[in-house]
């Protein structure tokens, strides 16, 4: 009888423990644009957005559900119902990192805000629903344009740019990268220092980052091939908004970090690994030998592998390996 009583406290710790861990988890809400979006990886596709890499960069106390949606501003995604639908979900203690810019600087009304007077608005709207839910918002502004180009493209829509072809003749580029985004980007900053929100400066962290590159480098950043460059894109794109599995991956890196500078509780949350192997998509690889083959001779290389049944790759003798197996992720027998 004393050895049942044992065995039915133990498992009635197992799941309070369970449960209690489960609790813990956080999870990161993310509304945005197509910059930050998940991206269909139907056929092949190389797009991604930097909010769809960024679980590769949080351990398993960190849940990443990304509702960003590609051509949407901060209006657009209010007066179409997405943010209800998130706001609905928000428990206390969960995040929401907000990022518009790209698309309320576009001249169509059912999108368009002014930075100063709506842009400002919608985004105190987010900052303080969030807060009535007991949620903890986080501003960021826009990401670079890659425009190195003396003279700007007109840009209407950054939608319309998956149509270009990547012609053989190319525009004249300088040395220096040219904003595109104006006083847009101010009005994240303004409205964080107004109601005390952490600021993640996306747009400085990013042009460092191209601007470091160069014109020629940065491109690789970018759906942006010459024809021929990518079989999944035959006849090439020059598309300077969007990312591609790379760049996705540097960005979602570089500001993964900057938000644990800003907001400490996610800092300790933070991993960096080498590579990530994922089904859906969110990590450089969807194979695990690929990734292994993949893999630099004599120099230490961990890979992370998300849920699912994998098999067990052949790692030559000349490759130092480390798997991590993330949650729900497993070696067929």
């Amino acid at each position: 009888m004393r050895k049942s009583k044992y065995i039915i406290y133990a498992l009635i710790a197992f799941f309070v423990l369970s449960a209690f861990k489960q609790d813990r988890v956080i999870t990161i809400f993310m509304i945005g644009d197509s910059t930050m979006a998940n991206k269909s990886i139907k056929n092949g596709a190389k797009e991604r957005g930097w909010g769809m890499a960024l679980q590769c960069y949080y351990d398993e106390g960190i849940r990443v559900d990304n509702h960003a949606q590609n051509g949407r501003s901060s209006r657009s995604f209010v007066n179409e119902g997405r943010w209800q639908r998130i706001l609905d979900q928000i428990k206390p203690g969960d995040y929401v990192f907000i990022q518009f810019g790209h698309n309320d600087e576009k001249p169509k009304q059912d999108r368009h805000t002014v930075p100063g007077t709506t842009f400002d608005d919608y985004l105190r709207k987010f900052v303080r629903e969030t807060r009535e839910k007991g949620g903890k918002p986080v501003l960021f502004n826009a990401v670079v344009r890659r425009n190195f180009y003396k003279i700007t493209p007109k840009n209407d829509d950054d939608e319309a740019l998956r149509n270009t072809t990547g012609a053989k003749v190319e525009q004249i580029e300088g040395d220096t990268l040219v904003d595109t985004h104006g006083a847009y980007l101010f009005s994240p900053a303004h409205v964080a220092q107004e109601m005390c929100v952490p600021f993640v400066d996306a747009n400085r962290i990013t042009h460092n980052l191209e601007q470091g590159l160069g014109p020629k480098e940065s491109r690789k950043l970018h759906m942006w091939f010459l024809p021929g460059e990518e079989p999944t894109i035959p006849k090439g794109r020059q598309d300077n908004t969007h990312y591609n599995i790379y760049g996705a991956h540097v960005v979602a890196s570089l500001l993964a970090d900057a938000i644990g500078e800003q907001v400490p509780e996610l800092k300790k949350h933070v991993v960096h690994y080498d590579m990530s192997v994922a089904s859906n998509g969110i990590g450089q690889y969807f194979d695990v030998q690929e990734a292994v083959d993949k893999a630099p001779e004599g120099k230490k290389t961990t890979i992370q592998v998300f849920s699912g049944e994998w098999t067990k790759p052949t790692v030559p003798s000349n490759k130092n390996i480390e798997f991590v197996l993330r949650e729900g992720a497993k070696w067929k027998e």
